[in-house]
């Protein structure tokens, strides 16, 4: 018999998805024990629980996969090629209109090119060098590392009057920061600096000297206690992160940081569950399955909202924090935001995951 990490690890399903295959009668354990509700899979389970996660890969509906595998299990496989020959014409017509939608926004975004216009003028400022690291630092975390997207591999400076806005995200996270500017005073300036050269500016910036900003066509330079670096700029544009941050006034929840890094420093998964009531703990099974216990799972049964997250970009949203911290809720579908009790210069967007993925 297999425990269900052994099946998680052998199979690539992962635990909290053989959780969910469990409850949802698709993929159920040959054996719970009823003294501790541990799952026990027999040996030939293996296959199935490989076969599902392939079945997953390509994206088939729990429907189909759940005649396949009962095909599959009864030995009649003559009903499985044609559930995977559906699947295939189904993905290959999403496929075909998926291609029709994407060329009318290529379109639209050609004409839109076509109308902009660009500066070239020089613009200076500057910032605190502490103020500017500080920054920097809320918002490395989250800069992307997909070459499909390179845009995302840097971190956008947007400049208007005395503010400098520093943004990044991987589509997954967003973490925005402020630092104070002086001697600029023209219209607003947004251009996204790859992470390299942000990296080498930020080894710059060791005190609090003023460091002066050079902007000149899509070049950039950054200068302080007679030290400099310069490069070019990302040549696209980076998304309105404005409207990207713009929600609805959710429920503020102070966070426990060092006992939620310690519990989520115990995920091995993917993601994981929250339990959202007066204070933010990470769910155990029992919480998973509907049970509602906060905490270790000792605890009494408190009724609260469960949230699915990714552990290890939670942790690292906690890590440019301090141990007094807020967690916003709006909705079980809309980004969670973390942030400072004391400002609103300094905050991160965190995605959700869905907990029956």
């Amino acid at each position: 018999m297999h425990s269900i990490g052994e099946m998680g690890r052998d199979s690539g399903l992962g635990v909290s998805a053989l959780r969910f295959y469990d409850r949802a009668g698709v993929l159920p354990p040959a054996r719970v024990d009823p003294a501790t509700g541990y799952r026990w899979y027999a040996p030939e389970q293996l296959d199935e629980a490989r076969l599902l996660a392939r079945l997953r890969q390509a994206g088939m509906p729990l429907a189909d996969i759940r005649l396949v595998l009962a095909a599959w299990s009864g030995g009649d496989t003559g009903l499985v090629p044609r559930l995977l020959d559906g699947h295939l014409r189904r993905l290959e017509r999403e496929l075909a209109d998926a291609r029709g939608a994407l060329s009318a926004v290529r379109a639209r975004l050609g004409h839109k090119e076509s109308t902009m216009t660009t500066t070239t003028r020089t613009t200076r400022l500057t910032v605190p060098a502490g103020e500017f690291a500080a920054a920097l630092d809320c918002v490395r975390f989250a800069v992307g590392t997909d070459p499909e997207l390179p845009v995302l591999g840097g971190i956008l400076f947007d400049v208007e009057e005395t503010d400098l806005h520093v943004v990044a995200t991987d589509r997954y996270r967003m973490a925005v920061a402020r630092a104070s500017t002086t001697g600029h005073g023209g219209e607003r300036i947004q251009l996204t600096v790859p992470a390299p050269l942000v990296d080498a500016m930020r080894a710059l910036l060791t005190d609090d000297s003023p460091a002066l900003l050079t902007v000149d066509g899509d070049g950039i330079e950054l200068e302080t206690q007679g030290r400099r670096v310069a490069g070019q700029v990302l040549g696209e544009e980076f998304p309105d992160y404005r409207r990207l941050t713009r929600l609805p006034e959710g429920r503020r929840i102070p966070l426990d940081v060092p006992a939620l890094r310690k519990a989520l420093g115990g995920q091995d998964g993917e993601r994981c569950a929250l339990v959202l009531t007066d204070t933010v703990t990470v769910a155990d099974e029992a919480d998973e399955t509907g049970a509602s216990g906060i905490g270790s799972g000792h605890g009494s049964a408190v009724a609260g909202d469960l949230v699915g997250v990714n552990p290890a970009f939670l942790l690292d949203a906690l890590a440019v924090g301090d141990d007094d911290m807020l967690l916003e809720y709006v909705g079980p579908k809309a980004p969670l935001v973390l942030l400072r009790p004391d400002t609103e210069d300094a905050y991160s967007l965190l995605m959700p995951c869905t907990l029956d993925a």
